[in-house]
């Protein structure tokens, strides 16, 4: 006969999905509220966002950090790697959702399930990160897509539809690809968790090698596409600008430090074969230079940032070939630093977003929409200049020092050709950051009503932009001590 089956609620602690319950809970009660006050402000709903969001990041914040945990039946892993991502993302959310208070009303921004997907999408993020067990990892993972997929098709435009389509294509080759990667080592190892897998493999010596060779090859593949790493990015640049620039920028930061910590988790113990440390060094050096050549001769500046992204994914990545505490703490703190300086520039883009294509009939920032900025507005002109000059890596601006530690650590491993491709890379994108300052200081305006550059300049726009600056100019005081909590999280979690 059989036993009765019973779980006891200390050991499920439910405290580690704390975090994504109150994100789900809140996605769920802005549906009710809107079901219950349908005369309200549209804008209670992105106060309900940020409410949330906060409450969220202040329970990882302040209770979150107790050292390693398993939970569920060890599915759930919180440990100083995830709870880095999840604050990353958090804090990404957190400052980015303001910028749908913007003075157009893009009619997106009017639907509760607008906030209801974007706080889902977080759960699901947060769950990629919080977990080393394959099937979590994929739950999370195609539930932040959906919601994603959702949320660019929501700016109800031609070239968001024809976005959203592509990377709903590319989204389910992507599944796929992680779906039957985990078939082949569980066939190999008998384990979804990335723990015991990892036992079972260098006990067998990473035999049967046909089927951990092609698991590794499909979850390259796979988290390739997520990341945009080459040659899986070309949805990448279409996507960006079908997408309004307030999402753009928040999927140029959060999806890709989610696949991140899941691409730690996987290859860090596969790096000590051979040819996957080969493959994944000409995917990183592929990665860092081809996008830096084709964003050489893009129109558009938002294409433009979708390819530096694709390259600045490569240097985050490199973090992962090297391996070790002090090349992931240099991961985490170059993301951190390049969140502020993407927060800024795509604001910026927001700011002057207008409905009307005035400069181009295709792109919503051309280049020559910038021209003759500082005349027109000045201030925003030198914003837009100082974000160039972080993404360029120019000192003293943040982004400069997250590529400092990363190439020095680098070099501390003796990867030096991966060093020199970095710093040969970082002067070709000099030139296309700085195509955009040469624009706005040295071109003649093609108009005279500079007004037409803030139309969104709303209060909450204006401080999310403040804090970006603030924070991508005198990073040089704080850096350091970033770096020490980041080693500090990251050493516990690989103890």
């Amino acid at each position: 006969m059989l036993e009765p089956f019973s779980v006891s609620f200390e050991s499920l602690n439910i405290f580690s999905i704390f975090p994504m319950l109150i994100a789900i809970v809140g996605a769920i009660i802005i549906l009710i509220v809107d079901m219950c006050l349908k005369s309200a402000n549209k804008q209670l709903y992105t106060m309900l966002t940020i409410l949330f969001l906060g409450l969220d990041l202040g329970y990882i914040a302040f209770f979150g950090n107790d050292g390693t945990q398993r939970a569920f039946f060890d599915l759930i892993l919180v440990d100083g790697v995830s709870i880095l991502g999840q604050l990353i993302i958090l804090v990404a959310a957190i400052l980015f959702v303001p910028l749908t208070l913007s003075y157009n009303k893009f009619h997106e921004f009017q639907y509760p399930e607008y906030y209801t997907l974007f706080l889902l999408m977080c759960a699901g993020f947060q769950f990629m990160v919080s977990s080393d067990h394959l099937i979590v990892i994929f739950l999370g993972l195609e539930t932040a897509s959906l919601a994603l997929y959702a949320l660019i098709a929501m700016h109800n435009r031609a070239t968001a539809f024809e976005a959203a389509i592509k990377y709903f294509t590319m989204g389910a080759l992507s599944a796929g690809c992680f779906a039957f990667g985990s078939m082949l080592l569980y066939a190999a190892s008998g384990h979804l968790d990335l723990a015991g897998m990892k036992m079972v493999l260098e006990a067998n010596s990473y035999q049967p090698s046909y089927l951990v060779l092609g698991g590794i090859v499909f979850f390259m593949a796979s988290l390739g596409f997520k990341a945009s790493l080459v040659p899986f990015h070309t949805w990448t640049p279409d996507v960006y600008e079908g997408s309004n620039s307030f999402l753009a920028g928040f999927m140029s930061i959060a999806p890709k430090i989610a696949v991140l910590v899941v691409a730690i988790r996987i290859f860090s113990f596969f790096m000590d074969i051979v040819w996957v440390h080969n493959v994944f060094y000409f995917l990183i050096v592929v990665t860092i230079t081809l996008p830096n050549l084709v964003a050489l001769v893009q129109k558009d500046v938002k294409r433009m940032l979708a390819y530096s992204s694709i390259s600045h994914a490569g240097f985050a990545f490199s973090a992962i070939l090297i391996g070790g505490a002090q090349a992931y703490s240099a991961l985490f703190v170059y993301w951190i630093l390049f969140l502020f300086t993407n927060l800024g520039i795509f604001s910026m883009l927001w700011i002057s977003r207008t409905k009307e294509q005035m400069w181009d009939k295709r792109y919503d920032h051309s280049y020559e929409k910038f021209s003759g900025l500082i005349r027109l507005c000045p201030l925003a002109a030198v914003i837009m200049g100082l974000f160039m000059f972080s993404l360029a890596g120019i000192p003293p601006f943040s982004v400069f020092w997250g590529k400092v530690y990363l190439m020095s650590v680098a070099m501390n491993h003796g990867y030096l050709f991966l060093v020199i491709v970095m710093v040969l890379n970082s002067a070709i994108a000099a030139y296309y950051y700085l195509k955009l300052v040469v624009f706005m200081f040295l071109k003649d305006p093609l108009i005279s009503d500079g007004n037409v550059y803030l139309q969104n300049a709303t209060l909450p726009l204006k401080i999310i932009v403040g804090i970006a600056t603030l924070y991508v100019c005198f990073s040089v005081f704080f850096v350091d001590g970033l770096l020490l909590g980041v080693f500090g999280l990251v050493g516990s979690s690989l103890l």
